[in-house]
């Protein structure tokens, strides 16, 4: 178990896997580092588009516009490693305003200052590594990657930037889920649909199809229904690409085998067999 928790550790997987869940337990229960890629994003990236956006949306109205302008109030996110609404409120979805939308170009524009950020927040990771020991002394440290790392990265390419940073400095273990995961994952968002960050290739392409489906246009897109439409194509996108960054880069675990991991003994002894 020593062993497991000696190299730092970053869990890779799609939403819903328990990296979050890993990485707060090992932070509460076994006092290690916890580096949220997604907040770090959230602040240090975007922390500034994030709260503009929220003033553009203040400014609309009359009496806000007026504290505003006086300085009489002061609008931030509060974003946490449990909360990242204002994140994912800022990247929105595209379709009809009427109905909480914004325009595809929009849309795109932030996907790609999201997809810098993402980027500069995995190549932050070993500055957090060697920040976490010699500040505030922490001896173990876990990086919870966030669920669109497979994104932007190219795990065919051995010498992909952030993959070579990442694996580097952490051990990479790939949380797969199964099918029974993946249909649940769906139901899931089915009744909650979130923005989402995707690669641009995908995103043109979905976009694309589902016009031609719906037989709509671009402004008259219900944006959740688009979500919800694009998401069931989304896990099947990034399976492989997860399973090739497990496969080349790091170890791949079962999600139903770290459901089990209810304390940090049991995560990390199951890190061991990996």
């Amino acid at each position: 178990m020593i062993k497991a928790s000696a190299r730092p550790i970053a869990v890779i997987g799609m939403s819903g896997v328990g990296k979050t869940r890993i990485a707060a337990m090992l932070r509460r229960e076994a006092n290690w580092f916890h580096y949220s890629v997604d907040y770090r994003i959230g602040t240090r990236y975007l922390g500034e588009a994030i709260a503009d956006a929220f003033k553009r949306e203040a400014m609309r109205s009359p009496t806000l516009r007026e504290m505003l302008l006086s300085d009489s109030i002061y609008i931030s996110s509060n974003i946490t490693f449990e909360n990242l609404a204002p994140l994912s409120a800022w990247l929105g979805k595209p379709g009809d305003p009427k109905k909480g939308g914004i325009p595809f170009d929009e849309y795109l524009r932030r996907q790609r200052l999201h997809r810098e950020a993402e980027i500069s927040a995995l190549l932050d990771t070993p500055l957090f590594i060697e920040k976490a020991r010699s500040i505030y002394g922490y001896e173990h440290f876990i990086c919870d990657a966030g669920g669109s790392i497979c994104e932007i990265v190219d795990p065919d390419d051995p010498d992909d930037q952030v993959l070579t940073a990442l694996s580097k400095s952490c051990r990479i273990v790939h949380i797969e889920g199964d099918a029974a995961h993946a249909d649940a994952l769906k139901a899931r968002f089915a009744k909650a649909p979130k923005p989402m960050y995707y690669s641009e290739t995908f995103l043109k392409r979905i976009w694309a199809d589902y016009l031609k489906e719906r037989g709509v246009g671009e402004a008259n897109v219900d944006p959740d229904d688009f979500i919800r439409w694009g998401f069931a194509q989304l896990i099947d996108w990034r399976r492989p690409r997860y399973q090739a960054i497990g496969e080349k880069w790091g170890v791949t675990v079962a999600a139903r085998d770290v459901e089990k991991a209810q304390t940090p003994a049991a995560f990390l002894s199951l890190m061991e067999r990996a």
